[in-house]
């Protein structure tokens, strides 16, 4: 069965909203592909005229993300993360829902980021602002006001992981390693980044993030489904799962699936192929 503490339905999201303890959250970043660039575009615009109401916005761009000039997306430190949530409203007791209007795997970063700073009562909307409205549900423009919070950050081990961690895995037996991006860039064709090689890190699987959910609604595919999709793969009988995108938001989406599946060891290469294409001394294979 699905771990059903990750996720929650709209309906019942709908039933609850009002609730004082539920901070809900709006996750989007849009993505912008070119010929041989990929750029990225705050959702905070799209949110401010239609979200669930009651949702917040958090900016992965830069609120969220550790400051680099090369590597988006990095975990921040526990002390940005935190002073972030504390200004949102996040704090033991409440409940954080997640969502955004791509994949899922937006959502599903921001809970891997709170998973790893040790708050565990996060859930992603199944099937975010896609499935929300597409049944007609509540929408608002209006920001919600916060009071003050003190989030108190309690990291983990091992829930992100670095590019050492990755090269233990390159051929480990005990180790599946999970390419979460569209199958042709896992097999080296497709849009060329300057800087940055084509192709996957040796001996990965390529579970692509898409692929997990509905193309109509963006909801998580049946359990019976996405258990074929990771089987296949090998990661749901591996004794640990590294997943990686190109910048470890399609990444966090597989890991969440794998979470969904009951697969507890799993963790998201934080720098993907952001910094492992871009380095000539690590190996990388296409075809």
């Amino acid at each position: 069965m699905l771990d059903d503490s990750l996720l929650i339905e709209t309906a019942a999201l709908e039933r609850r909203l009002g609730d004082p303890a539920l901070r809900v959250f709006d996750c989007t970043v849009g993505i912008e592909f070119a010929a041989d660039s990929v750029s990225f575009r705050s959702g905070r615009a799209d949110w401010a005229e239609a979200h669930v109401p009651g949702a917040d916005f958090l900016d992965l761009l830069e609120e969220l993300a550790a400051p680099d000039p090369e590597l988006h997306f990095m975990l921040p430190s526990a002390e940005q993360f935190g002073e972030a949530m504390s200004a949102h409203g996040v704090e033991d007791g409440t409940q954080v829902v997640l969502y955004d209007a791509s994949n899922g795997s937006w959502a599903a970063r921001v809970w891997w980021m709170l998973h790893a700073y040790g708050f565990d009562d996060a859930v992603v909307l199944d099937g975010g602002w896609t499935k929300w409205t597409r049944e007609g549900r509540p929408i608002s423009s209006d920001s919600p006001r916060r009071g003050a919070a003190r989030f108190v950050p309690r990291p983990r081990e091992g829930v992100f992981v670095d590019k050492q961690a990755v090269l233990a895995g390159i051929g480990d037996a005990a180790t599946c390693l999970v390419n979460a991006l569209p199958a042709i860039l896992h097999e080296g064709q497709g849009p060329s980044i300057p800087g940055r090689r084509r192709g996957r890190i040796p001996t990965s699987e390529n579970v692509p993030a898409d692929n997990l959910v509905d193309p109509e609604t963006k909801a998580f595919l049946p359990e019976s489904e996405l258990r074929t999709l990771l089987e296949d793969a090998g990661a749901l009988h591996a004794g640990r799962v590294i997943t990686y995108c190109g910048g470890g938001i399609a990444a966090s989406g597989v890991a969440f699936a794998l979470r969904l599946l009951g697969h507890d060891d799993v963790a998201v290469y934080d720098a993907s192929l952001e910094e492992w294409a871009r380095d000539p001394s690590l190996p990388i294979e296409t075809g």
